[in-house]
């Protein structure tokens, strides 16, 4: 509680002439000779009228709830911003490579890699397809493993390598060698590969 100080004579006198010029309410105490708190707090400003909360939308007994909005996600799926983006070879052929009806001439596995190894493994193989004339190659991902609990702050999509592969492809060395990539079909491996479809020399 803070200490109050007596007022000062000309402070008191003050008070008392200002007092007597006061006429209290009905039901309220008379005014008091004021004491001043050593430490004065701040006063508080009125911030004013409260808005009014806004009423309930009328329902019926047994009406449905509106659907809840779909949780963000800030990363969407790799087959879906792969799927989004433009198309860049011939149409009619990418029709035959998302079926499955082209043979990759060439494939990389980078099961059990880091992602230190994996980065130049994949560079490695993507020049030297292009230097050999290849058109299309297939590089395996996995869909990643659910054994490991991932207990950090920032939750980790399961299968690091299969989200980080296309980003790779997209960038300098690889970004002017490749064409166009999608997800295998079911026949080479499904979500956990990728077709790699190369430019020409």
């Amino acid at each position: 509680m803070a200490r109050r100080r007596e007022l000062q004579p000309d402070e008191q006198a003050l008070w008392q002439a200002v007092a007597r010029t006061v006429t209290p309410a009905p039901g309220k105490m008379p005014l008091r000779r004021l004491e001043t708190p050593a430490h004065p707090q701040p006063v508080r400003e009125d911030a004013g009228p409260r808005p009014e909360p806004k009423p309930l939308s009328a329902f019926r007994l047994g009406e449905k709830a509106a659907p809840r909005m779909p949780a963000h996600d800030v990363q969407p799926q790799v087959g879906d911003w792969l799927a989004a983006a433009p198309l860049q070879m011939d149409a009619r052929t990418h029709a035959r490579l998302t079926r499955g009806k082209l043979t990759p001439e060439a494939r990389l596995d980078l099961h059990g890699m880091t992602l230190n190894e994996a980065h130049p493994e994949l560079i490695r193989f993507i020049l030297n397809a292009q230097g050999a004339g290849m058109r299309l190659v297939l590089v395996i991902t996995g869909k990643g493993s659910r054994s490991a609990p991932d207990h950090g702050p920032i939750p980790q999509r399961r299968g690091i390598l299969r989200h980080q592969v296309p980003q790779w492809l997209a960038r300098v060395p690889l970004g002017p060698v490749v064409l166009q990539v999608t997800e295998a079909h079911l026949r080479h491996g499904g979500s956990g590969a990728y077709y790699v479809y190369l430019r020409r020399r």
